[in-house]
């Protein structure tokens, strides 16, 4: 099983110079809950997940994540959660199991092989972590950036448009990670306009006004 999860937002706003993106966004997740991200392009949706992965900082206002009602610092809170990005890349001239390899090194995950085998297994990649990501489809590239989402096994896991270049097999395959994620006790946050997307989540956020 995950590690139980809390996830708070309180007052996020953020801008950019003088545009402003949103303000006043709020929301509070607990073990098994899942959130859709919804607005227009540009209205914030992947900033907003990068604020929550602790990739960046709100202007003003606060995320706070607990791991088995343990808290979890800002700084680390991006080697705690997983996040998949179609702007997210791995390294082309190395395999996949070379960008696992080095991402597991970095985050000091134990039996690193076995995980990596394992992940890549889960993912649809099975057999084919040894090849160069370079020479992988749009879509197996997608599946290789689920895999080094997964790979440290997190309890919030942040989707960003996650079945951009997949085919059917691919978005059945997010469909069930989704469902199996939530069912184990994670917090789920997909940020799209999707309609087959939002309905991975039991509620949604609208961030357009």
């Amino acid at each position: 099983m995950l590690a139980a999860p809390r996830l708070e937002a309180e007052g996020l706003h953020q801008r950019f110079g003088r545009r402003v993106l949103f303000r006043g966004l709020e929301f509070a997740l607990g073990a098994g809950d899942s959130l859709a991200i919804t607005g227009r392009n540009g209205a914030g949706k992947s900033t907003l997940l990068q604020i929550v992965a602790g990739v960046l900082t709100p202007t003003q206002g606060a995320v706070r994540l607990w791991l088995n009602e343990e808290a979890v610092e800002q700084e680390d809170r991006s080697l705690r959660v997983g996040l998949v990005a179609p702007y997210l890349q791995l390294y082309n001239a190395f395999s996949a199991e070379e960008n696992l390899a080095f991402l597991a090194q970095a985050r000091r995950l134990p039996a690193a092989a076995a995980r990596i085998a394992a992940v890549l297994d889960r993912v649809g990649l099975g057999g084919r972590g040894s090849d160069l990501v370079g020479t992988y489809s749009s879509g197996m590239k997608q599946r290789a950036r689920f895999a080094a989402a997964l790979l440290a096994e997190p309890s919030v896991l942040l989707l960003d448009e996650p079945t951009s270049n997949l085919d059917e097999a691919g978005r059945s395959f997010v469909e069930t990670l989704a469902e199996a994620h939530c069912e184990a006790g994670g917090i789920l946050l997909v940020a799209t306009n999707i309609e087959s997307e939002v309905a991975l989540c039991d509620r949604a956020l609208g961030i357009e006004n």
